[in-house]
């Protein structure tokens, strides 16, 4: 059994945000990086599960240049057996989710996880995409994967309660919370990490269907009224008037 896991490279959620060239670029001065939570704590160690419990085989991809090499790293430290680098810088979610989709396909991968969506553009659709791409079906934000030799039920929460999709293998799924738990690298991990197979592919030929045409910041945020709870009358005036939430 084969399994794709799908890395990104996103600021640490700490991170100061700021722009550059006329706020059309993230300025990434001075900002840690790391493997996006989606991908790593829910994505990469349910594949781990079941590298484990099922002898499976997990190879990992991302889209990116050799700055992305230390967060893939982590991530073969943490467990995963093999790591391909698609040479790109592209932003637009359509062609990464093709280089993706091109790299599966040539590998013949049963199973493909993504996160959810990335912490920094909040996206959620490189999985969806990949999916289309292959032709495979598409199972989005599970909570809980179960296989039972080439059927897996996938659990989604929906409003009001859970829902439970069966299908069969091949299938994209996207992961989140509720999936599996985070893990750290030990030691042994991180040493093996450093002789583990990375290897860096040059992108197929695709479109960028999107570009990034400026970031805006939102607005600072107001001040806040401190109103003593003996003055009920100015407390609510001010909800009335000013918050306009009565």
């Amino acid at each position: 059994m084969k399994i794709l896991v799908c890395i990104s490279k996103t600021p640490d959620t700490t991170a100061k945000i700021a722009f550059t060239d006329n706020n059309t670029k993230f300025n990434e001065a001075g900002v840690q990086f790391i493997i996006n939570p989606y991908d790593e704590w829910y994505a990469l160690v349910r594949a781990l599960e079941l590298k484990e419990t099922l002898g499976a085989t997990v190879h990992l991809v991302t889209a990116g240049g050799a700055d992305t090499e230390p967060i893939i790293r982590k991530a073969l430290a943490l467990g995963g057996d093999e790591a391909f680098r698609i040479n790109t810088d592209s932003q637009d979610s359509f062609y990464i989710a093709s280089q993706i989709a091109d790299h599966a396909r040539k590998q013949g991968y049963d199973l493909i996880f993504t996160g959810k969506e990335t912490i920094d553009y909040n996206g959620a659709a490189i999985g969806g995409m990949v999916a289309e791409l292959l032709d495979l079906p598409y199972v989005s934000i599970a909570a809980k994967f179960e296989l039972n030799g080439t059927e897996a039920a996938i659990h989604r929460e929906i409003e009001g309660g859970e829902e439970i999709v069966k299908v069969t293998l091949p299938v994209v799924v996207s992961c989140q919370k509720g999936m599996a738990e985070q893990r750290i690298p030990g030691m042994r991990g991180i040493m093996a990490a450093r002789t583990k197979p990375l290897a860096v592919v040059e992108p197929a030929a695709a479109d960028a269907l999107t570009t990034i045409t400026s970031f805006e910041l939102p607005p600072a945020k107001a001040g806040v009224k401190l109103i003593s709870p003996d003055n009920v009358e100015e407390l609510v005036k001010l909800l009335h008037e000013e918050a306009k939430v009565i």
